[in-house]
């Protein structure tokens, strides 16, 4: 298989995005199920547990790169996080980052960042997570060195082919084999953009990764993703007795159109609420959870 070259135009200083945030307006998703709640809740436990599978076979370097897809604050960066903190033990005991074998990226990267940080992480078994940064994805030279770093050939060559004082200062060579992994989460539903061109854009990343859709679309299936947390003990720390807990989904659940999100995290500041202003929690959310 020929080698993929990535380059970077020689004469351009400034790199441009073809596409914009705007194109990343979706369509709508409407869904018409007859799951009970207790279906919808094995499913949505399903899917999370799928996505700790599949971080794992990504540390592993059983996979390449996998897509996580779903809403805001359903706990997609949480887990991941989860699974790869585990295996990461010894760094974080030593407090030597240099140990350590993944780093959370969030917020804009340029192509030469995102180049300098593969070639940081450019070993086996470790992971660079995307979480929420979705200028890699809007951006053609960006999309290139990715689509090269997770080639399926058996080696992954990226090459960077402009003079880079940041290159040179960091003693970073202008090509290097890619051996690591690479997860990308993001509130992004690829076949859902209306954007046709970023759509294919999209496309072409999501042929060389493993796409995972959480399936968590509808308000129904937030507020049971909610419930479901709860069930596992996300609000044990406040101490709550039952019917206190009760109370507080109760109070989500009437006013989940709403919110401002509609969220575990939504779900925690509530819970801040109370334990902070016990009965009078309730004004203070209508005050700074909810719209209008």
């Amino acid at each position: 298989m020929p080698k993929m070259i990535t380059s970077a135009p020689a004469s351009v200083p400034k790199f441009k995005t073809e596409v914009s945030i705007k194109d990343l307006a979706q369509i709508p998703v409407i869904k018409e199920t007859n799951e009970s709640d207790e279906q919808i809740m094995e499913r949505l436990r399903q899917r999370f547990s799928i996505l700790d599978d599949m971080t794992r076979a990504v540390k592993a370097g059983d996979i390449r790169a996998m897509i996580v897809s779903g809403p805001p604050g359903v706990g997609k960066s949480y887990n991941v996080e989860e699974v790869l903190s585990k295996h990461d033990v010894f760094a974080n005991v030593a407090n030597d980052q240099k140990l350590k074998k993944y780093e959370v990226v969030k917020g804009a990267m340029s192509p030469l960042g995102l180049y300098m940080k593969l070639h940081e992480y450019k070993d086996k078994k470790s992971i660079v997570v995307f979480d929420d940064c979705d200028s890699v994805l809007l951006d053609d030279l960006s999309l290139n060195i990715l689509k090269a770093a997770l080639d399926t050939g058996k080696k992954r060559m990226i090459h960077w082919n402009t003079d880079s004082r940041a290159l040179r200062e960091e003693q970073i060579d202008k090509s290097f084999e890619f051996r690591g992994g690479a997860i990308f989460i993001t509130n992004i539903k690829f076949d859902h953009v209306r954007s046709k061109k970023l759509r294919d854009h999209l496309e072409a990343l999501e042929s060389r990764c493993h796409y995972l859709d959480l399936t968590i679309d509808t308000e129904r299936e937030k507020m049971l993703r909610i419930k479901q947390m709860i069930t596992d003990g996300m609000l044990n720390r406040y101490a709550f007795g039952k019917e206190e807990v009760d109370e507080l989904y109760e109070f989500v659940y009437n006013n989940a159109s709403r919110m401002r999100e509609l969220s575990l995290r939504m779900m925690l500041k509530v819970a801040d609420l109370k334990r902070s202003f016990g009965a009078k929690y309730q004004d203070y959310a209508r005050a700074t959870c909810m719209k209008g």
